[in-house]
């Protein structure tokens, strides 16, 4: 009761979203659904640009405005394949699966370079050739590590793991990647890799000023890489100095800047393109963002930042109502990847960034880029439906239509034992000597600890055996006699046999020595 004599309030509860987009976010498989449309969003959304930004340019080339749209959409085939296999694959194996994926990525960089080996196209090697489809392993990579990142630094940070054991290996390794990409030439890909590496050492909870060492060293470095060949050097030229030379270094940039004036708040149109003409390089590729401002206007551009946007908040909230550190950390880490390379395309596109050559995940012309963009979306999809909530409502049977239809397993509820299991040998982290002499002095001390303890007279204990009979308990002890006001007087109690197999945890009555009075119910040495 309160001063006021009122009984005192419950505690407020969190108030209950009343709108029906509120209602609709609560759901528990609100997130899968999300990841699910965003990826179906972007994808069609893709197919479309590909197909009106590459027309011209596929029909100068092969005398069919389909060619470059046909392999477009052969990755998307392949993509949708590989999102769907994502789903279906339990997380166990992608933890026991992403070493030696890492190990795969780094051999086919080091292949890719070999000349015989990797294709080269425009003064670059990046490519398998295989006739009608080409691979990029530097894309490969890409989820090659944000899933070996992941599954280690989860692993560190559950056997508890110094700041030593969460840089290495992981640093190195990731370090040893990018030198490779960059090798190709390719620093936009090392870019992306360099994203994902921060992303997952910010997340794992790195210190914030060696976490900001470690930032600056990484940016010095693309810095002095910007400045070392003399295509990049002229790109940051031209994003210093843009109205400088219009007809040649900031050419692309200035076109890219007319297509999305041209097209105001509306566009002109879809398939109205005029820069897409030969007008402005690589329109299909990685100025496909000028594109979409030209024909969908100021609204489809902003319908599409609107869409990366809405994916950051579900990727977020995936890692954040995650239980698994390995799911937390690989839907943050690829949330990151995803959005910092579509950040920094739209970027460049505007004039903000300097021309980098990343592309606009799901949307620009690339098949290996994707692909491998919709695995990872179907990674991040099936982490939604490792929630604890997703979790109970899916084995409650409330899979809904999609899950039904693909017939989806039921995700396994995490536990602590199994994630432990399943960590690789490799993998597990070796403590520091000081560290390990630490545990090793606790270890032995607690043993001489326990030794002298047991060694000690009235330390040891005795277990009273269940089937001894001379076990007693209060509902086995009968009271004779009675006095006329209530009061019970203490009588020698009868001992009866305990039930088959039954448990007291009562001591037995001393039996009294010779010239000691007996020992009494309420008296020390006997528990009533």
């Amino acid at each position: 009761m309160t001063a006021a004599g009122q009984p005192p309030r419950p505690p407020r509860r969190a108030a209950a979203p009343r709108t029906r987009i509120g209602l609709w976010f609560g759901r528990p498989l609100a997130s899968f659904h999300l990841i699910v449309t965003i990826a179906v969003l972007l994808t069609v959304l893709g197919l479309v640009m590909v197909l009106s930004a590459s027309s011209a340019e596929s029909f100068a080339a092969d005398e069919s405005g389909y060619a470059l749209f046909t392999q477009q959409l052969i990755g998307v085939a392949l993509g949708v394949v590989a999102f769907y296999v994502a789903l279906r694959l339990p997380v166990r194996y992608l933890r026991k699966l992403s070493f030696p994926l890492f190990l795969v990525s780094i051999t086919m960089l080091m292949l890719v370079l070999i000349p015989g080996i990797g294709a080269e196209r425009q003064g670059a090697r990046r490519w398998f050739d295989f006739g009608v489809v080409s691979f990029q392993p530097s894309e490969l990579a890409k989820v090659a590590l944000v899933l070996w990142g992941a599954h280690l630094l989860a692993s560190r940070r559950s056997e508890h793991g110094n700041i030593k054991s969460l840089l290495v290996p992981l640093l190195p390794a990731g370090l040893l990647m990018c030198l490779l990409v960059v090798l190709q030439p390719n620093l936009s890909t090392a870019i992306a890799l360099g994203i994902i590496l921060v992303a997952l050492l910010w997340f794992a909870g790195l210190n914030a000023r060696l976490f900001g060492a470690v930032l600056m060293t990484g940016l010095a470095l693309a810095t002095v890489l910007a400045f070392t060949a003399g295509y990049r050097s002229n790109r940051v030229k031209a994003w210093l100095n843009p109205g400088e030379d219009t007809q040649g270094l900031s050419y692309q940039s200035t076109q890219a800047k007319y297509s999305l004036a041209d097209g105001g708040l509306f566009g002109r149109g879809l398939g109205q393109s005029r820069a897409k003409w030969s007008y402005l390089p690589n329109a299909h590729n990685d100025f496909i963002f000028a594109i979409i401002g030209e024909e969908l206007g100021m609204i489809g551009c902003l319908a599409v930042i609107g869409l990366f946007g809405l994916f950051v908040y579900t990727g977020l909230r995936i890692a954040m109502r995650s239980v698994d550190p390995f799911l937390r950390l690989l839907t943050a880490g690829a949330t990151c990847w995803v959005f910092g390379q579509a950040m920094i395309n739209i970027g460049y596109v505007v004039g903000l960034l300097p021309v980098t050559g990343l592309q606009l995940p799901l949307v620009s012309y690339g098949g290996t880029s994707t692909a491998i963009t919709l695995l990872m979306f179907g990674i991040i999809a099936s982490a939604a439906r490792h929630e604890p909530e997703a979790i109970a409502a899916l084995h409650a049977g409330q899979e809904g239509r999609i899950a039904r239809a693909l017939k989806l397993p039921l995700p396994a509820v995490f536990s602590p034992k199994r994630a432990a299991m399943a960590r690789s040998k490799s993998t597990r982290p070796t403590l520091a000597a000081q560290d390990r002499k630490r545990i090793e002095a606790r270890k032995g001390q607690g043993k001489d600890g326990r030794a002298a303890r047991a060694a000690e007279p009235g330390r040891a204990r005795t277990r009273v055996s269940s089937s001894r009979t001379d076990t007693m308990s209060p509902r086995s002890t009968a009271y004779r006699g009675e006095s006329p006001r209530g009061n019970p007087r203490r009588s020698e109690p009868v001992r009866r046999e305990p039930a088959a197999g039954s448990r007291s945890a009562y001591r037995p009555r001393p039996e009294p020595q010779p010239g000691r009075p007996p020992v009494r119910s309420g008296e020390r040495g006997y528990r009533r």
